[in-house]
């Protein structure tokens, strides 16, 4: 997995790290693995030697990161202009640096660049960026480079404007093909409106990590983690050892949703699948395998429950609810579970004792909590998450999610395309199963979440995505990320 840092824990690990080197250390350090990494691009458009390199400098380090970066692509015989957006408080290191190796200041913004490097403001600074500084931003898109387009915007730590430890983007910001980020990752290179602004991100090793101190503010699965948790059969598994999940979804109104959230369910690793509702009778024709019944008091021993996809609002759906709530199983709320719960009736079984689950979007959040997750989203879902003494999947372009301790994951695998209706319904089976499997609430969220995101991908690959899709591609996603499901 990868690990992500706010702020002050980035500022106070290279204050102590700076004590025990020569002064200026770590700035050449980055700027170093900045020069490299701009050589690389450069080299893909004919070379450094020759390449127009243009510098937005602001102040402080970030500036001087840059300035010394733009030094080493000189002396390697590019031709690097600068533009100081706060010359009074330039680094005067970094700027005589620049001059010796054959770069310029400059004014105003050339008609030709190969590189573009901001390096306008870095982590410390708050707000969109400044009028002056937005007008120079909003006319790159004019340049042109020796290759004929646009040339390649290239942020120092992070696109000027974003908001580090949030992820959100306050106002005006760089948009970047390439972010270099120097000691570790931050928040807003993962999360968040910020995190596609970053463009690729390449992580520059300065020596910061042994002195990260805390908890990281987010982590980020990878393919590893999700094959290292995913529940492993023996010689002795059977159909009820591997976990059997219930589903409570869908209706006479909906039962496109029962189907749906079966499907995501059946993709998972458990044995057996039975479905509880009045969509029973599609459910068995499209799922021949799964045990079906009219009421979840029908439906037999399960060691979880799915909730809420389609159920519906009436007194029904109540009571179906009610009898889900009521039980010691891990529960999955979705959807229209999540409705029933705003209405207040429903409110305190949120704060059970057994494990809990839910998997809002902004609006059926907002609903519940009375207000939008707005930009500190990771710190909205933890609120909520302590709140219910539960999971929360905010779902999202990058979904979150978060634990009662305060715990953040968010999904690197999302795609737009499962911005479609059905598409949450799969992946609250797929949950549930996982839940149902054994797997702790938070490791059942980051899996289903990253193992649905691939599966959006796949079936995007083939033209307009459906939730049908999403569920036919789900069994291929999962097949390739943990491999077989026998033991080891």
């Amino acid at each position: 997995m990868r690990l992500a840092w706010r702020v002050a824990d980035v500022r106070a690990a290279e204050k102590a790290l700076m004590a025990t080197l020569p002064d200026g250390t770590l700035m050449r350090r980055a700027a170093a693995g900045l020069a490299r990494r701009c050589g690389l691009l450069l080299a893909e458009s004919g070379g450094v030697y020759g390449a127009r390199v243009l510098l937005l400098v602001g102040s402080g380090d970030n500036g001087g990161d840059t300035l010394y970066a733009g030094a080493r692509l000189a002396e390697r015989g590019a031709q690097v202009r600068a533009i100081l957006l706060s010359p009074d408080r330039v680094h005067l290191a970094g700027l005589a640096a620049l001059r010796n190796a054959g770069g310029f200041t400059v004014r105003d913004l050339p008609t030709r660049a190969d590189l573009v490097l901001d390096g306008i403001v870095g982590i410390g600074a708050s707000g969109g960026l400044r009028p002056e500084a937005a007008a120079i931003v909003g006319a790159l898109g004019g340049l042109r480079s020796r290759a004929g387009g646009r040339p390649p915007v290239v942020a120092v730590d992070v696109p000027s404007g974003v908001a580090v430890d949030t992820g959100d983007v306050p106002g005006d910001a760089v948009t970047a093909d390439v972010t270099v980020t120097f000691g570790c990752l931050k928040p807003a290179h993962v999360v968040g409106a910020a995190a596609p602004r970053c463009g690729q991100v390449d992580l520059v090793d300065i020596g910061l990590r042994p002195l990260l101190r805390g908890d990281p503010a987010v982590r980020v699965p990878d393919a590893d983690d999700i094959a290292a948790w995913w529940p492993r059969l023996g010689p002795q598994s059977d159909k009820y050892t591997r976990g059997v999940v219930g589903v409570a979804t869908g209706s006479a109104t909906y039962p496109g949703a029962a189907v749906l959230s079966t499907a995501g369910a059946c993709a998972g690793p458990t044995g057996m699948v039975r479905y509880a509702g009045s969509a029973h009778a599609e459910v068995v024709r499209a799922h021949p395998s799964v045990v079906a019944a009219p009421r979840v008091g029908d439906a037999g021993r399960v060691q979880a429950w799915v909730c809420g996809s389609g159920l519906g609002t009436d007194d029904g759906a109540r009571t179906e609810l009610r009898s889900v709530l009521a039980t010691s199983l891990p529960v999955l709320l979705d959807a229209d579970a999540l409705t029933l719960l705003v209405d207040g009736k429903h409110a305190d079984d949120l704060r059970r004792d057994a494990p809990l689950v839910i998997t809002p979007h902004d609006g059926e959040f907002k609903r519940l909590a009375g207000e939008a997750p707005g930009a500190d989203r990771m710190s909205a879902a933890c609120r909520m998450a302590a709140w219910i003494n539960g999971v929360v999947l905010l779902k999202g372009d990058r979904t979150i999610v978060a634990t009662p301790a305060g715990e953040v994951w968010v999904n690197p695998t999302g795609t737009s395309a499962l911005a479609t209706a059905g598409s949450g319904d799969v992946l609250a089976g797929l949950l549930g199963s996982l839940l149902a499997a054994g797997l702790a609430p938070e490791r059942a969220a980051v899996a289903a979440a990253y193992l649905h995101g691939l599966a959006g991908r796949r079936a995007e690959a083939h033209g307009p995505v459906t939730a049908p899709d999403v569920a036919a591609a789900l069994p291929g996603a999962i097949g390739d990320t943990v491999g077989p499901a026998t033991a080891q």
